[in-house]
C-alpha cells in the first residue's frame, strides 16, 4: 500500500474519530466520511467485515471497532490513535521513496547503458546492429545481455518490495487490549474479544501476545492502569517499526548497486561493447 492510500485511510479514521467524539451516532458518521460503510451499516451488516475486505490497513480499523463495540468502551480515542499511526507509517513510506529515489534513478538509467553502446557504434560507422543481430556470436551476446538486463529488472524489483512496511499495524494488540479493559470487562473477557477480533479480521498479532502478559504483570505489581501501559507499548512498537523500515532503506540503497555491478555492466559489455570490437575486427579482416 503506498503512502497515499495510507494518508487516505489515516484521514477517513480521523474523521470519523471527531465524528463520534462529538456524539454523532457511529452509521451516521459513516454516512459523512463512507457512503458505502453506511450503508452496510444501515442494513444492518458487519462493519468489521466490511473494512476487512478492503486491505491491511482497515483491518486494523475493522478489528478496533469490533472490540470496542463488545467491550463497550468509546471508540473515538482509538480511532486518533489509528490515524496517528497510519500518518507515520506513510512518512516513513514517503521517507522510504525518498531514500531510493536516488538509487532507483541510477539503476534505471545504467539499465539503458546498453542500447547507448549499440548507438555510440553506429555513430562511429560501425554497422553494430548487424553484427548483433545476424551473427552467431552477436546472437550470443544479444541472448547473454538480454538475460542479465531482465535478472537486473526482477532483482531490483524484490529488492525495493523488501524495503516496504510489512506490517501496516504495529502495536495492534497493545491497543486493542486497552480498548477491551477500557470498557470494563475483565482480563479473560478482554483477552478473547481481542483473539476473536484478531481471528475475525485476517490480522496476525502473535508476537505481541507475549508482551501483553508482561505489560499486565507490570501493572499488577505497580498498581498502575493496565490501558495506559498498552497505549506506551503500542507507541513504542510504532516507533520501532518506522526506524525499521528506514533503516532497511537505508541498506536497500546500498544493496541495489550488486545488480548494477553484476548484471548491467556485463550485459552493457555484452550489448554495446562486444558487437562493436566483433564489427571493428569484421571490419579489419576484410580490409586485408
Amino acid at each position: 500500500m503506498t503512502h497515499a492510500q495510507l494518508e487516505n485511510v489515516a484521514r477517513v479514521v480521523q474523521r470519523l474519530a471527531v465524528l463520534l467524539a462529538a456524539g454523532v451516532a457511529p452509521a451516521s458518521a459513516w454516512r459523512y466520511v463512507d457512503a458505502e460503510i453506511a450503508a452496510v451499516a444501515l442494513a444492518g451488516g458487519s462493519i468489521p467485515e466490511a473494512l476487512s475486505r478492503r486491505g491491511a490497513a482497515w483491518r486494523g480499523v475493522a478489528a478496533a471497532w469490533q472490540v470496542a463495540i463488545e467491550a463497550g468502551a468509546p471508540l473515538a480515542p482509538a480511532l486518533r490513535t489509528f490515524a496517528a499511526s497510519l500518518r507515520a507509517l506513510a512518512q516513513a513510506s514517503r521517507d522510504i521513496r525518498t531514500a531510493l529515489s536516488g538509487p532507483i534513478a541510477t539503476a534505471r538509467m545504467v539499465m539503458v547503458l546498453p542500447a547507448v553502446g549499440v548507438l555510440c557504434g553506429m555513430v562511429l560507422g560501425f554497422d553494430t546492429l548487424t553484427t548483433l543481430f545476424t551473427t552467431p556470436a552477436g546472437l550470443v551476446c544479444l541472448a547473454a545481455g538480454a538475460l542479465l538486463l531482465l535478472i537486473a529488472q526482477r532483482w531490483n524489483r524484490r529488492l525495493v518490495r523488501t524495503a516496504q512496511p510489512k506490517n501496516l499495524t504495529p502495536g495492534l494488540r497493545f491497543e486493542l487490549m486497552a480498548i477491551a479493559m477500557g470498557g470494563g470487562a475483565s482480563l479473560d473477557r478482554a483477552t478473547t474479544n481481542v483473539d476473536d477480533a484478531v481471528a475475525a479480521c485476517g490480522l496476525d498479532a502473535s508476537q505481541e501476545a507475549r508482551g501483553i502478559e508482561e505489560i499486565l504483570a507490570l501493572s499488577s505489581d505497580a498498581g498502575v492502569p493496565a490501558a495506559e501501559l498498552l497505549r506506551s507499548e503500542a507507541e513504542e512498537a510504532r516507533r520501532e517499526a518506522a526506524a525499521s523500515a528506514l533503516e532497511a532503506a537505508s541498506v536497500l540503497a546500498v544493496r541495489l548497486m550488486l545488480p548494477l555491478g553484476i548484471c548491467v555492466l556485463p550485459a552493457f559489455m555484452l550489448v554495446g561493447v562486444a558487437p562493436l570490437l566483433l564489427s571493428v575486427i569484421s571490419s579489419t579482416v576484410s580490409g586485408f
